[in-house]
């Protein structure tokens, strides 16, 4: 079975590398009618998409899975036309590949610049949400790369449909089918081979639990794209205007909590403490937040917060629970951020500017924002159209992965019969 799941992989991993090449030439105009086709192809195809979804919900429910993996899961009919919705934001969004810039005349003669390309082939492993696959494909497609699609066995028949409607979109509009491909295996062999395909797969992208990233991180042999956690700070500086501070620290925990961009420890500036602190904790009880605080929020909250452990700074809760400190100032703040978060997401509420912009400029991750929700931390309000996922690494994509991130750049040289002297 090993050999023949590995046969399987390198076939998919050939087929992809073949369509990447035809894919890196082809016009805006070509990949914008091959979205268009897919999104008439999901339109016809929207009974048996959503028909596949509740198998997988009753497998799922059988299964036992949890309410929020069961939730992530489900395709209602509004959710099926957010995802076409979310496929017209990406075909008019602006096709970054064969952009050149940077054009300058070097004393040769020669005139230097930079043209953006694709990746090549994307692979791509995520878990749960079959949204997923439409926009991660519409993303790699726009960006003329290949991609390699395998969820999580419990969307698996999501999955295969909505991939079925793809490559149906792709045959019409004259681009490979297998431009887009989805792992038709649940065999967890499968990821093994597809991380270590360094032939044919040119960038990895998980989305999921931090088990499943610590692996792909460890195994691959590809470079990849990730985000380990989403351990996510709001900071109400002693400056705050609590009236603002209050609906962004509510809205920030409590829109979505199953989210990596969800605030999971809140600080408090220490002269601020005492009026903020009980105001927004009856706002968190109304929630049923369960709040964990320091010796200090104890003291000030008495039984509506329980003790933190040092683990509670670390952790990332994906649920109504938050930890609670109380700060001396903006340098425990940011050192605290610094120490304990996953350099995802923070924010200041502060009305100093200057305080702002030293936040701004000390706080190491990929998102940092003044005076608004982290949940903004996110492809769609960045204006991305959608997003692959996020990335916490400093190196090529960081922060939220729209088209750009799915692309690279290389030099090009425009001579006149220069020859080096």
């Amino acid at each position: 079975m090993q050999d023949s799941i590995e046969q399987y992989m390198q076939t998919v991993g050939q087929q992809a590398r073949q369509a990447s090449r035809v894919l890196a030439s082809a016009s805006t105009q070509t990949k914008n009618n091959a979205l268009s086709a897919i999104y008439t192809a999901l339109q016809d195809s929207e009974a048996a998409i959503l028909a596949a979804n509740q198998m997988d919900m009753t497998k799922g429910r059988n299964n036992h899975l949890d309410s929020a993996l069961l939730d992530r899961l489900e395709l209602t009919p509004t959710r099926f036309k957010d995802m076409l919705h979310g496929l017209k934001d990406v075909m008019n969004l602006v096709d970054p590949i064969g952009e050149i810039t940077d054009l300058a005349y070097r004393p040769s003669g020669i005139q230097l610049g930079k043209m953006r390309v694709p990746l090549g082939v994307v692979g791509m492993i995520y878990e749960s949400r079959p949204n997923v696959t439409l926009e991660a494909a519409s993303l790699a497609l726009k960006s003329g790369n290949a991609i390699i699609l395998r969820g999580g066995s419990e969307a698996l028949e999501s999955n295969k449909a909505i991939a079925e409607a793809i490559q149906h979109g792709l045959k019409a509009s004259g681009l490979p089918e297998t431009s887009v491909q989805v792992v038709n295996t649940a065999d967890r062999a499968a990821v093994g081979h597809l991380i270590t395909m360094s032939e044919y797969v040119d960038v990895i992208v998980p989305r999921g639990g931090k088990g499943l990233i610590e692996r792909i991180s460890n195994e691959a042999r590809i470079p990849v794209i990730k985000h380990l956690d989403g351990n996510c700070h709001v900071f109400v500086e002693a400056q705050a205007d609590l009236q603002k501070a209050l609906p962004i620290a509510l809205n920030a925990k409590t829109h979505r909590y199953g989210v990596c961009n969800a605030m999971e420890s809140l600080l408090v500036d220490e002269k601020v403490a005492e009026e903020f602190l009980p105001s927004i904790a009856e706002l968190y009880a109304e929630k049923q937040v369960e709040l964990r605080g320091c010796r200090e929020t104890q003291r000030i909250l008495g039984s509506m917060v329980k003790p933190a452990s040092e683990e509670d700074w670390y952790t990332e809760y994906l649920g109504p629970i938050l930890a609670v400190k109380v700060v001396s100032g903006i340098d425990e703040a940011i050192e605290h951020i610094n120490k304990y978060g996953s350099h995802h997401t923070d924010a200041i509420i502060t009305e100093n500017f200057s305080l702002a912009r030293q936040f701004l400029a000390r706080v190491d991750s990929s998102s940092v924002m003044i005076n608004a929700s982290t949940r903004f931390a996110d492809g769609f309000e960045y204006g991305l159209g959608a997003e692959i996922g996020i990335s916490t690494d400093k190196i090529h994509a960081r922060g939220p992965v729209g088209l750009e991130g799915l692309t690279s750049q290389k030099w090009v040289v425009f001579g006149d019969g220069q020859i080096r002297q």
